[in-house]
């Protein structure tokens, strides 16, 4: 038991350090340790509320849930209101996002997981790209 646990926070890590690559190599603020370390908390702290609801000590729709909302502080830290824009947006998304599969890994929706990775990439690195190219000023 303890080994696929061990597994999964290994899993959850390895995915968020690969949304926080792409942040790295856009030399954003928050890169390979803030979206591995989102991912690994939201996954310790499902495991851990899996484990205690097995029990009969808690729900885990109330963790789950303040999980969520817990991001959303941390994404609202990120945000930051320049002279003409908003900036920081895509960077709380992504944490959100982060943490959402980082729960998906403790919950063993691995394949879910690792294609909402490879989704996030698409968005930040591909999207990103388009945006630049065609709508920047």
């Amino acid at each position: 038991m303890e080994a696929e646990i061990f597994l999964k926070l290994i899993f959850s890590v390895f995915l968020g350090a690969s949304i926080g690559l792409e942040r790295e190599f856009k030399r954003k603020g928050a890169g390979l340790q803030t979206y591995s370390l989102v991912a690994l908390g939201s996954c310790l702290f499902t495991t851990v509320t899996f484990s205690l609801a097995e029990k009969g000590i808690i729900d885990p729709s109330i963790i789950i849930m303040a999980v969520a909302v817990g991001m959303g502080f941390i994404g609202a830290g990120a945000i930051f209101k320049g002279d003409t824009r908003i900036l920081g947006l895509t960077t709380a998304a992504g944490l959100w996002t982060a943490s959402a599969i980082g729960l998906a890994v403790a919950s063993g929706f691995y394949f879910l997981a690792a294609f909402c990775t490879f989704l996030v990439i698409l968005i930040l690195a591909g999207f990103g790209f388009v945006e630049n190219k065609f709508f920047k000023i």
